[in-house]
């Protein structure tokens, strides 16, 4: 990784991410009465209790609404800030930079496919998943070995940590804050 890219990584504060093809392998089942079904991985949950824990913001952008992507949001306890059925991406973009107050310099995007490009090309640090279209892939700074849903959004989240310098301050954080009642109460730390 050279200077400039690490000189970029440092200042990441928000990971924005698509959902289809990112944190899901793009699949979607369809049954009756519109009974929809994604795979998402657990990997990807992980990381974003670590990036909690390292006080990273977390924000899920989606073209598509899907009942299964709110409810995942919602289990990650992002459904304050899971963002569904706008196909400009850059809208929302635009408007969560105002209520957040974050700049581009800030912000990372995970993405896959042409839709998540106009976000790529003004974050200061775009990141492709290994099987995301060649177009993305050219504007991305970065691209994951993993294949969106099979961990690719962990591998980026770790990647950040790891260049910020945080990444083993995070995880014993996060082991801490998972410790049973019963270790806290033998006084295990």
């Amino acid at each position: 990784m050279n200077g400039e890219l690490e000189r970029v990584i440092r200042e990441i504060r928000v990971v924005l991410t698509d959902v289809d093809g990112v944190l899901t392998d793009g699949t979607i089942y369809k049954g009756n009465d519109d009974l929809e079904f994604k795979r998402f991985s657990v990997l990807d949950g992980a990381a974003v209790a670590m990036a909690r824990v390292a006080e990273m913001k977390v924000i899920i952008v989606s073209g598509r609404y899907s009942p299964a992507t709110e409810s995942r949001a919602k289990e990650l306890g992002l459904e304050n800030d899971c963002y569904q059925g706008e196909l400009n991406k850059m809208n929302v973009y635009l408007d969560l930079k105002e209520k957040y107050g974050f700049a581009d310099e800030e912000a990372a995007f995970i993405g896959d496919d042409l839709i998540d490009l106009s976000v790529m090309e003004t974050v200061a640090l775009p990141i492709a998943v290994a099987n995301a279209h060649s177009l993305v892939k050219e504007t991305a700074k970065l691209t994951t070995v993993a294949s969106g849903g099979e961990g690719a959004f962990r591998e980026a989240v770790e990647l950040i940590l790891k260049s910020q310098g945080i990444y083993e301050a995070t995880l014993e954080s996060l082991r801490k804050s998972v410790l049973t009642e019963e270790e806290v109460g033998n006084g295990e730390e």
